[in-house]
């Protein structure tokens, strides 16, 4: 997963914040942290806290401009929201799993926690842009504080921190911005939050103003249908088509999530997001 050149820039407003993915600077956590089984997302079983075989003495990957035609496309996926390098080069300072092997087992305890905060970082940011939701910015820069504090904190504190709990805390204030923001389209809005889409027909579908909160979208047909003013977060646009689709004024919607989808040059995308490589 290292050297991921589809990562996407912070949202508008982020400047202060690291959240977009600079493997230069990470010691291929993502590809030594986590575990992940053979499927079609790739090609091989690994465990937690063993390096891909792909891993390089440089924590470069050896295979990265290949890894979706050598069946690593999860890879290609996935985005750390810029953790990796906070725990590198902050948390850490600097020291690498190979040179101190006594930090590897904090190191890569620490890695999905932080990963964690910082997708939390990504999704306040957002919300701080958006306009609608000003009644609920105060709070909202409150729990950004917050989670930045704790990414501060040394490897013990934050892998004892109640991410679970944080994360309810935080998502009741996006729920807030997400209603605030889709009451802008007047129009009927679908509430299809968490509802089982895989392979649906909405080709063409107006879901503007939609709530899709952790919608299983798996190769559903999205191309041309209009999603602006929709809330994505956690939808699962795996295999998902989206040709011709408008997601402009789409939000919660990730790197990530696109990485995951098929789209081509007509699919509209919010400005903070980049077209994947392999669209």
């Amino acid at each position: 997963m290292s050297e991921n050149h589809e990562a996407a820039a912070p949202p508008p407003g982020a400047t202060c914040l690291a959240l977009a993915s600079d493997c230069g600077n990470c010691f291929g956590l993502c590809c030594v942290a986590l575990a992940y089984a053979a499927s079609a997302d790739f090609a091989i079983d690994k465990p937690a806290g063993k390096p891909c075989p792909n891993l390089q003495q440089d924590f470069r990957c050896g295979i990265h401009r290949e890894l979706r035609g050598r069946g690593f496309q999860g890879c290609t996926v996935y985005d750390c929201f810029g953790a990796g390098q906070k725990v590198s080069q902050e948390t850490f300072e600097g020291r690498d799993w190979r040179t101190a092997p006594k930090t590897a087992a904090s190191m890569f305890e620490v890695f999905p926690v932080m990963r964690q905060l910082h997708e939390l970082l990504w999704y306040i940011t957002e919300a701080l842009t958006l306009a609608k939701a000003r009644p609920v910015h105060k709070e909202l820069r409150a729990a950004l504080a917050e989670t930045e504090a704790f990414t501060a904190l040394a490897p013990d504190a934050l892998v004892g921190l109640d991410v679970p709990g944080h994360r309810d805390k935080v998502n009741k204030l996006l729920l807030r911005a997400s209603e605030l923001v889709r009451a802008e389209f007047k129009g009927k809005k679908k509430d299809r939050r968490g509802a089982d889409l895989m392979g649906a027909r909405l080709k063409g579908a107006d879901l503007r103003g939609a709530n899709l909160r952790g919608a299983f979208l798996i190769a559903a047909d999205l191309s041309g249908a209009d999603l602006r003013l929709a809330d994505l977060i956690g939808a699962d646009f795996r295999d998902a088509r989206l040709s011709g689709a408008d997601l402009t004024e789409a939000f919660f919607l990730t790197q990530a999530q696109l990485n995951a989808a098929k789209g081509d040059a007509t699919t509209k995308l919010p400005p903070s997001l980049v077209r994947p490589a392999h669209w």
